[in-house]
C-alpha cells in the first residue's frame, strides 16, 4: 500500500482519545490524516499549508480511490462492467472534448 512517512494515519476513535496531543502536532507544522472505516475523511495540521496535495488529499476531497488496505478484499469490476469494445484512443479523445 502506498503511504507517505511524512502524514501520519489516524482513526476517529484514536483522534477522540488524543485530540489535544494531536492538536499540538498539528501547531507544530504535522499533518494528521483522520480516517473513518481506513478511508482517509479529513486532515488535522497547520494554519499554512506546505507543499502541493498529497494522495491521502485527493482520497479526502473524492478525486481518487485509495488503494486497498490489507486484510480487505479488494472490490472486483463484474464482466459487464467493462465494456470490451471501446478502443482507448477515442475514449480519451472523448473525455478530452475532441
Amino acid at each position: 500500500m502506498l503511504r507517505y512517512p511524512f502524514v501520519e494515519r489516524v482513526g476517529i476513535r484514536e483522534l477522540r482519545n488524543q485530540v489535544a496531543a494531536m492538536v499540538r502536532r498539528a501547531a507544530a507544522g504535522e499533518r494528521v490524516v483522520i480516517t473513518v472505516d481506513g478511508v482517509p475523511t479529513a486532515q488535522l495540521g497547520p494554519l499554512e499549508p506546505r507543499g502541493g496535495p498529497t494522495l491521502d488529499d485527493l482520497a479526502a476531497v473524492g478525486l481518487v480511490t485509495p488503494p486497498p488496505r490489507r486484510g480487505r478484499a479488494a472490490a472486483v469490476p463484474t464482466a459487464g462492467a467493462v465494456p470490451v469494445d471501446v478502443r482507448v484512443d477515442r475514449l480519451l479523445d472523448d473525455l478530452r472534448g475532441r
